[in-house]
């Protein structure tokens, strides 16, 4: 357990934040190193051609050790849209075969596949029994070449099991896409298990990271595919600017290949690094534990008030919904954060995600406002 961390956080007494899934606030650590990078950009003779010393690299590393992955297979992306083309772009689907999605699934891991299967899309919608990682798998015929799903879902934190889904992919021979944005940094991620063949995230949300930075993993195999940006930084020997305009063809070793133009960025990346750094520095497999204690603790509450929280047996440990019995959520939303308790409507549920700035006072304070909010 992982006591509270609010003195990292530049939030208010009287604020109580449970929207995470949405964004998160920037660590203290995180803002001052963007301040201290911005200096730089005042004394340019400073910087090297790779930019600052806590540039590419070690966000690559970074995001690599939160994942489980080599660093070699990360590339640094500016959105999940962005690594979900790269996936699209690389991924064969052979033309008898269909891709699998979740109903109601975040429109960055729907879009790529429409434009690449066109009417080949399947979005298998929530079982009315049985759990909805077991309807995935059960759907995992022979029809489908391609796997999209989050690690948990965008809008009430269910759970998927990546590793059984992987193992269903494998005796169909279909490829394994996983959008961890809404779990890397604040659940462990079973690397060895789930064996993806692309991973997208982005850093906004529980990586804590600026708005800009993402990444994307790419599995040994896919590797020497088509970027989709020809940028002169992802080839080889770009680090040596008097031999620029002999065009070299050769890529930059490993997913560097698929990395945004501007990928030295002296502002971004060193914000990004120190998230990553805190991030391993607490533990997520610790990070998990203390927040599950604090979305058990909201949804009890929330039953207390007739809501349905998302199963305890299937929501991520950092996330949950609560839905109303009946009538939209934004309505409670709006008038909850009138008096400053941030949560997210998606629907009739109301999404819940906090980190560990939030204590035991926000509970109660959440409960409180919850009270008033669904009687209005």
């Amino acid at each position: 357990m992982i006591p509270s961390q609010r003195q990292l956080f530049a939030i208010p007494d009287d604020v109580v934040y449970l929207n995470c899934a949405s964004t998160s606030p920037l660590p203290a650590s995180a803002e001052q190193a963007g301040r201290e990078a911005m200096a730089f950009k005042r004394t340019p003779w400073l910087i090297g051609p790779e930019g600052l010393p806590n540039g590419p690299e070690a966000a690559r590393a970074g995001f690599a050790k939160i994942l489980g992955c080599d660093a070699e297979g990360v590339a640094l992306v500016p959105s999940v849209s962005f690594a979900m083309a790269v996936a699209a772009r690389n991924l064969p689907l052979d033309a008898n075969r269909n891709v699998l999605v979740l109903h109601e699934e975040f429109p960055s891991n729907v879009f790529p596949w429409l434009r690449m299967a066109p009417g080949r899309v399947k979005a298998l919608p929530r079982p009315k029994e049985g759990t909805w990682s077991e309807a995935v798998i059960e759907a995992i015929t022979g029809d489908i070449g391609l796997v999209a799903l989050p690690h948990c879902h965008w809008m009430d934190g269910t759970v998927f099991d990546l590793g059984a889904v992987r193992a269903a992919c494998d005796r169909v021979g279909a490829h394994l896409v996983v959008d961890a944005t809404q779990s890397l940094g604040a659940m462990p991620f079973d690397f060895e298990a789930a064996r993806p063949d692309f991973v997208a995230a982005t850093g906004h949300k529980w990586l804590l990271c600026p708005h800009g930075v993402g990444f994307c993993y790419v599995a040994p195999k896919w590797r020497e595919g088509e970027p989709i940006e020809e940028n002169w930084k992802n080839r080889l020997g770009s680090e040596d600017y008097s031999r620029l305009t002999e065009y070299e063809n050769q890529y930059r070793p490993g997913a560097r290949r698929y990395d945004l133009g501007e990928v030295t960025n002296s502002v971004l990346l060193p914000m990004a690094t120190e998230s990553l750094r805190l991030l391993s520095e607490w533990g997520v497999a610790n990070i998990a534990e203390t927040l599950s204690t604090i979305t058990r603790k909201l949804a009890l509450h929330g039953q207390a008030f007739g809501l349905t929280p998302t199963p305890a047996a299937e929501r991520a440990p950092h996330m949950l919904g609560l839905r109303l019995p009946h009538g939209p959520a934004k309505p409670v939303a709006e008038a909850m954060a009138r008096e400053k308790v941030y949560v997210s409507p998606r629907g009739g549920t109301l999404r819940l995600a906090p980190h560990l700035f939030v204590s035991a006072a926000d509970v109660d304070r959440f409960t409180t406002v919850l009270s008033r909010s669904l009687s209005t």
